[in-house]
């Protein structure tokens, strides 16, 4: 075999979506951006998904009317010649290896909340899970596609019983509405911290070839996936401030016990969201590692990188590429864990890299789409240098990796024509 073939439909695809984006955060990032905000954060992430939407839309057009493996990079090749898209493709890879292990060190935040791993014992559990992605993948991306799928089934109805169950409660309604006005500050300090949320649209592109029909289930798919994460977050966001908590943890598992307290889930918030969360969590690192593979084996068939990694198994997986991913990420999990890596510089720097992928493909679109996109197109780019200026001396890994990478991806193209002339 030497080609992907498609094996998910439209409500798999916004599954995969959904919880890639939920991923770590969908129980932690709301606290986090109240913390900074207080009920700022509400309007926070109520513009984020406003914003977010205009980014969403041109992957998705991009994604259906040019599916390909390697996905912001193809596009980017596309508008503006090999050496800009192979050096996005490239810095994507070199990102994997260190926001994916965050994502993993953010996922055990829910595993203390159901049993206190520490460390080498938290060592051998992370890389026990780095495990599991292989065995998740071994059999294409159809196998967690379907899982995810009822994962995202699974967090909405959470989501909406605690919903349902907050608003019987007057009181907490009239202290959220007590709260004082919101800081511009403030707000976009947390829209800064939200933004994690979202990384994972450009990720679902490198999986277009997977979907049986990409070109009508590509774009729908992605949308349906990015408003159910924003809608998810502000109702997360909301319940927390009309349930504050004073303790230590994770606030939603105190809103979770206060708000059913008084039926038969009574206690169990730490057991139903840790699980989701650990879950989710997972859900988030599988699509990137899915799609770093991809992209690693479509750069092999090209000549890109050595021609080891071009071939696939019995399942059409890029076997190969996908177990150099995985322990190129064991030993960065390993090494964060010897050094005591801060997570923040983690998430950081991999926010950066995001910034560039994300912008680029919002000018490659300039000259792949149709001129009635532009308005979308230029809502993207705005919101990505804001969020590069948010990001201020973070951008700096991304911007070490281009220039490492380019001069080399250029000269990697003037051989390749001096060894096709001779």
């Amino acid at each position: 075999m030497n080609q992907i073939t498609g094996t998910i439909g439209r409500w798999q695809g916004a599954g995969l979506m959904a919880t890639t984006l939920l991923g770590t955060g969908v129980f932690i990032l709301p606290q986090m951006t109240i913390a900074v905000a207080n009920s700022g954060a509400l309007l926070a992430w109520a513009i984020l998904t406003i914003a977010i939407l205009p980014v969403a839309v041109v992957f998705g057009l991009l994604a259906s009317r040019f599916p390909h493996a390697a996905g912001p990079a193809y596009f980017i090749e596309k508008a503006y010649g090999t050496t800009a898209g192979r050096t996005i493709g490239l810095i994507f890879l070199f990102v994997i290896p260190i926001g994916a292990p965050a994502a993993i060190l953010m996922t055990f935040q829910f595993m203390d909340a159901l049993v206190s791993i520490t460390g080498w014992g938290q060592l051998a559990a992370e890389l026990t899970i780095v495990a599991v992605l292989l065995l998740l993948n071994y059999r294409g991306i159809q196998v967690s596609a379907k899982l995810q799928f009822a994962l995202t089934l699974a967090i909405v109805a959470v989501v909406a019983v605690l919903f349902g169950a907050s608003g019987t409660n007057v009181s907490q309604v009239e202290s959220f509405a007590s709260m004082a006005s919101p800081e511009a500050s403030t707000v976009m300090l947390a829209m800064g911290i939200g933004f994690w949320s979202f990384l994972g649209i450009e990720a679902m592109t490198h999986l277009a070839n997977d979907f049986n029909d990409p070109k009508k289930d590509m774009l729908p798919a992605m949308m349906i996936g990015t408003v159910l994460v924003g809608v998810i977050y502000l109702i997360c966001t909301l319940l927390l401030l009309m349930v504050p908590s004073d303790k230590e943890g994770l606030a939603m598992i105190h809103a979770f016990n206060v708000l059913l307290g008084d039926i038969t889930w009574q206690g169990m918030g730490a057991q139903v969201i840790g699980v989701l969360g650990i879950a989710s969590g997972l859900a988030t690192v599988n699509v990137y590692c899915a799609s770093a593979a991809r992209l690693l084996w479509s750069f092999s068939k090209e000549g890109v990188l050595p021609s080891y990694f071009s071939q696939l198994n019995g399942y059409g997986v890029p076997l190969r590429a996908l177990n150099t991913i995985l322990t190129i990420m064991a030993l960065v999990i390993t090494l964060t864990f010897v050094t005591e890596q801060k997570l923040e510089d983690l998430i950081a720097w991999s926010n950066g890299v995001f910034v560039i992928i994300y912008l680029l493909t919002m000018l490659s679109a300039v000259k792949l789409l149709s001129k009635r996109y532009l308005p979308l197109i230029i809502g993207g780019s705005v919101f990505c240098i804001g969020v590069g200026i948010a990001l201020a001396e973070n951008m700096l890994y991304s911007f070490i990796l281009l220039v490492v990478i380019a001069p080399f991806m250029y000269w990697q193209k003037k051989h390749q024509a001096r060894k096709q002339l001779a």
